[in-house]
């Protein structure tokens, strides 16, 4: 299901999260998207994929607040979320990761938007 506002996308990748459903998360972004994991920037949606298949191993439930949505007229928009991420059931000391994220997001020639750059750890 793709996103047609710029914080419906915060949405989609929040219950793609919950699902465990790499796919769903990797067609979120454009295909020469960059993801910051771990202060390292991936760039395309194989390693994107790669990536996001070793964060969701842990099976933690996410929630996602969008706090802020800035759209420009050129077809992109920066997006600022607060998120926290609990260990799944039975994981025992896994911690609860939480942090601010930002993203940059384009809207398609289809008019659904997908991420170009997703930092889910923006300083605080």
């Amino acid at each position: 299901m793709p996103a047609y506002s710029p914080a419906e996308i915060h949405t989609l990748f929040c219950n793609a999260f919950n699902l465990g459903d790499v796919e769903a998360l990797t067609a979120l972004y454009e295909p020469n998207a960059i993801l910051v994991i771990d202060g390292n920037s991936v760039s395309g949606r194989e390693n994107i994929k790669q990536a996001l298949t070793s964060i969701l191993l842990r099976r933690g439930r996410m929630t996602l607040e969008t706090r802020s949505v800035i759209e420009s007229q050129q077809g992109l928009a920066v997006l600022h979320g607060g998120w926290v991420v609990e260990p799944a059931t039975g994981m025992g000391s896994e911690p609860v990761t939480r942090g601010l994220s930002t993203e940059v997001v384009r809207k398609q020639p289809d008019g659904t938007w997908l991420f170009v750059i997703d930092d889910p750890y923006t300083p605080e």
